[in-house]
Formats: C-alpha cells, structure tokens, sequence
C-alpha cells in the first residue's frame, strides 16, 4: 500500500519515525513534506498536498491512504478536507482511528504530533492503515450523501 504524508514543523519528527517505521512494515512510503524544519512553515500546502495525492492514486486504481500530521491535527485535517474526494479524519485513540476506516472509509487520518508520544502515535496510525472498510450499507449510503453533496450542493435526506 502506498502512504502519502504531509506534515509541518510540530509533527516533523513524528513524520521521519512513521516513514522509517511504516517503511519497514511494507508501507511504500511518499513524502510531501517539508524537507527541512522550518518553525514558521505553513501545515495547509503539505497537506492538500499529501491529500491531493490519495485522490489521485485511488483514482487510478492504486490501494493508498495519507497521513496528516501537525501540533494538534485539527488544522491539517481541515485542510486535507478541502481536497475533493477525501474524507481525512482526527484520530485521537485506537477507536476513532478504526471507527473512521470501518464506518467512514476515511482515507486520511490527521494526527496531532503534540498529543502523542512517538509510540501513541504510530499505533494509532498503523490501526488505521490496517483496518478495512466494512462495506456495510448504511455506510455506503451515508458516505454517498455526502459525496453528493461534495459534487453537487445537493442536501439529500
């Protein structure tokens, strides 16, 4: 599977260990940034970027997620969800992270670096790369409402 991640200064060091890490573990691991820390970079352009990048993969045909990391993951999540076709989710502990791959296949979690020790923090990121969609319809239908909203405006009830 191929992990997109994008991050920005206060999740920079959580991002070298996850690409070390789930590289490791099999992961073909795809860097958005940044190179180099920055303590003034901006989170938004490496995570659209990271995001942008799962859209396009999946699109393809090719089995990918992203990551999104930062100080709290509130912004980088945020920012991932502007990118049409993502469904990044805030994963906090082991059950939000399964609960956004099992119920609302989220393909890109959003970690807060400062939340987490290093080992928090990569096993809730490998529970959520591991965990499958259920495929269940009340997902399927509740996913697709809001994805028709995403392409047209439509509220459907």
């Amino acid at each position: 599977m191929r992990i997109h991640i994008g991050t920005d200064h206060a999740g920079r060091e959580l991002s070298s260990h996850l690409i070390g890490a789930l590289s490791a573990s099999g992961y073909e691991m795809v860097d958005h940034g940044p190179a180099s820390y920055d303590p003034d970079d901006d989170y938004p352009s490496f995570c659209i970027k990271a995001a942008s990048a799962v859209v396009v993969d999946q699109a393809a045909g090719v089995d990918a997620l992203g990551i999104v990391l930062g100080g709290s993951g509130n912004g980088e999540q945020i920012a991932a969800n502007k990118v049409k076709g993502v469904r990044a989710a805030l994963a906090w502990n082991l059950d939000t992270a399964l609960l956004a791959r099992q119920h609302n296949d989220a393909n890109v979690v959003a970690v807060g670096g400062r939340q987490h020790s290093v080992e928090e923090a990569t096993e809730i990121i490998k529970a959520f790369l591991a965990e499958p969609f259920t495929h269940a319809e009340r997902h399927q239908r509740r996913i697709g409402k809001i994805a028709t909203y995403e392409t047209t405006g439509e509220i459907c009830e």
